[in-house]
């Protein structure tokens, strides 16, 4: 683990020695490495054992927060049992079997079908591109598209989606999603902490909607990026398999703690 800055293994032996410990992880880019195909993402090997590891340690609580939704996640990440689930940035949440499933209003079930519209008439049109459909949103994916296909398409949806009123649009890396509950990763990140009791939380993720998580992290808690881009985390690690080495050094310490 020599491999990991020296400020940055400090950083993961504070929150290692803290009494009740949240890890919460974005999926994507994160745990694993970005691929075309969104249904191709799978957790590298190191990453999961090292996830699994923790949640089994006493006052350790292992998160995942995506943007997926949480079939998705669930079907791509294969999470342990114990993990806690936070999906469709925040609109969706697995927190035990007793976790109340999401419900929309009659008004909002109408305005995600008016905003899936908007979305399939761009998509029909750029070829490339293509509708992903959430509980609560719609995703307007452009990664197979030629970047001038890529962007041009997102203007259209933008212009579509900004028409309808209550929705709210989140712009990720090669998306533009549109919801019609309002909520953020930062929103999850508070909700997990409290539901937990923790003392400390790391944050890591690596994409422009991550930022939002990194916003509500408080006075001792710990923000990782991963990846390329700007960002309030205080560190940075090259990608997920360096994040790999993180979480497996994390493990290392906890077990030590506990």
């Amino acid at each position: 683990m020599n491999n990991l800055p020296e400020d940055l293994m400090q950083a993961l032996a504070r929150v290692a020695d803290t009494e009740t410990l949240l890890v919460a992880l974005d999926f994507d880019g994160t745990l694993a490495p970005l691929v075309e195909h969104a249904d191709d993402a799978r957790p590298l090997p190191a990453s999961a054992a090292a996830v699994a590891g923790l949640g089994e340690l006493p006052d350790t609580f292992t998160a995942l927060i995506s943007g997926r939704a949480l079939d998705s996640l669930r079907r791509t990440a294969s999470p342990e049992p114990e993990t806690l689930l936070i999906g469709s940035h925040g609109a969706e949440a697995w927190t035990g079997p007793n976790a109340e499933p999401l419900r929309l209003t009659p008004e909002q079930v109408a305005l995600l079908a008016r905003a899936r519209e908007a979305v399939e008439r761009v998509t029909s049109s750029h070829p490339g591109t293509w509708l992903e459909a959430k509980p609560a949103g719609v995703v307007l994916h452009t990664r197979s598209a030629p970047d001038d296909v890529a962007s041009a398409a997102t203007d259209a949806a933008r212009r579509g989606l900004g028409a309808l009123d209550g929705v709210q649009l989140t712009d990720g890396k090669r998306v533009l999603e549109a919801s019609v509950v309002h909520t953020n990763k930062g929103e999850g990140i508070r909700a997990l902490r409290e539901l937990t009791g923790a003392t400390a939380v790391l944050f890591a993720g690596d994409d422009v909607t991550d930022e939002h998580g990194f916003a509500a992290l408080e006075s001792g808690d710990l923000a990782i990026k991963i990846g390329p881009g700007d960002t309030r985390a205080a560190f940075r690690v090259g990608s997920p398999a360096a994040f790999s080495s993180v979480l497996a050094h994390l493990l290392e310490l906890r077990r030590a703690h506990k």
